[in-house]
């Protein structure tokens, strides 16, 4: 566990924040080397069947997210606040939570899921591929909500590196059953997603024998579980925005797709493997800022809301560089990237084409996630909901739309820039008000 209301700011942030970064870079390498085998081992609609099936999944596990979300938030200025008994029932309810949502959403998701591809207008092709792919992944969802749960926990707590080893554990863990299942075994689609699901249960398996036996804190035992619904509102208070606003983001990625999809089978692929670039350069500012709002939270829990505008400028300035690095990567070797997903020249050439128009909007994205960070860790997190909805719903949907009416796909990938830019400015603007620092769950003495 790491205090972080003692020090210098910019230092204390950069070594949280690097195992997170670390950790979510070998996360999204498994996502890569998924997409990367099953492009070039099964084809290019078994690729569109991968990226088409994270949407899906994002909407009905967002929130959820969300509600994870407000748990690091409560823990954080909890533990800032040195109140140990509160953050053991913060943990506890966060489990009880997971355990019965997993088991809701899978059913609901697996029932649902071949009406929703058809919803989005997924070429007919790649469906039976998604579907089984989809189904497969959310069969092992209680796996992937403790493990997320647990990482979240532990970030919450100021510790970033235990979830780093059991990241580690899970990427190497899920290439090894990839190449296995797919390339070995020639399982097929159903391949990719099992050696997923097997890698996630693996790692939240370990993690916890591991926890049980070593941390002060978390100790997860069913019969020692206790729902407290006080601290359960709590998590709703703060949650709830930050899950409708993932809700957002899952439904606007939905209608992203439903925007893609008629340009063809080319085109979804292209699309789903410029969905993992684009994750994966927006990593590190999401990463940056997930750390800020722990620091944030610890700092007002801690009643030293003056480190705050310093954490900011800090973490701004560390995201800013790596986003202009990324940034000219992408350009420079849009095609080679492309090329390492698929064989197919078309769908090369639409990723190539996406990635030259939306990569040098990187750092746009990075101050948007940064700002956001400072709010969700004070506790803020209804504006930023509504800011993400105007951003993805008022702004990007319809630019995108009717951008496509007059330039094809080219319309689409302009469009999403364009809601960057919207949602960093509102986003900045709000920060200017100051209104956030009065969301805290801890009350202070003035």
């Amino acid at each position: 566990m790491k205090d972080l209301s003692k020090g210098k700011e910019s230092r204390l942030i950069l070594r949280f924040a690097t195992p997170m970064v670390l950790g979510n870079v070998f996360h999204q390498l498994y996502n890569v080397v998924d997409s990367i085998i099953v492009g070039n081992y099964i084809g290019k609609e078994a690729l569109a069947a991968v990226g088409a099936s994270f949407p899906i999944l994002f909407t009905l596990i967002s929130f959820i997210i969300g509600i994870t979300i407000g748990s690091t938030v409560i823990i954080a200025q909890y533990f800032g606040a040195k109140d140990m008994d509160n953050v053991r029932k913060a943990i506890d309810t966060l489990y009880i939570f997971l355990f019965f949502a997993s088991i809701f959403i899978s059913i609901v998701g697996i029932l649902a899921s071949d009406h929703i591809f058809r919803l989005i207008r997924m070429p007919e092709e790649v469906i039976p591929q998604a579907s089984l792919y989809l189904k497969i992944y959310l069969g092992g969802l209680l796996l992937f909500f403790g493990f997320n749960g647990t990482s979240a926990i532990l970030r919450g707590l100021g510790d970033s590196r235990t979830p780093l080893y059991f990241m580690i554990i899970a990427t190497i863990t899920n290439i090894l059953f990839d190449l296995l299942f797919v390339v070995v075994f020639k399982w097929g689609i159903a391949g990719a997603a099992t050696a997923t699901v097997a890698a996630q249960g693996g790692a939240f398996l370990t993690a916890i024998i591991y926890l049980n036996r070593t941390h002060p804190v978390i100790n997860l035992s069913w019969r020692k579980l206790y729902f407290i619904r006080s601290v359960f509102y709590k998590n709703l208070r703060i949650g709830l925005p930050v899950g409708l606003q993932q809700a957002f983001v899952a439904l606007g990625m939905l209608a992203m797709f439903w925007l893609v999809n008629p340009f063809g089978t080319e085109t979804v692929a292209a699309y789903a493997v410029v969905f993992r670039i684009d994750s994966f350069a927006a990593m590190p500012a999401m990463n940056f800022a997930n750390a800020l709002a722990t620091f944030v939270g610890q700092n007002l829990g801690a009643n030293k809301p003056y480190r705050v505008r310093s954490g900011l400028w800090a973490t701004f300035r560390m995201t800013s560089l790596i986003a202009i690095v990324m940034s000219a990567i992408t350009l420079l070797f849009s095609t080679p990237i492309m090329s390492l997903f698929t064989n197919d020249a078309e769908v090369i050439r639409i990723g190539a084409q996406y990635i030259k128009i939306v990569s040098p909007f990187y750092i746009i994205f990075t101050t948007m996630f940064v700002v956001g960070g400072v709010m969700r860790g004070a506790g803020d997190t209804l504006v930023p909901m509504i800011i993400t909805f105007f951003a993805l719903w008022i702004i990007r949907i319809p630019v995108c739309y009717f951008l496509s009416l007059e330039y094809g796909a080219t319309g689409i990938w302009w469009g999403i820039p364009l809601a960057w830019i919207s949602g960093m400015i509102l986003s900045y603007l709000y920060y200017l008000t100051g209104k956030w620092k009065t969301k805290t769950v801890i009350t202070q003495d003035t």
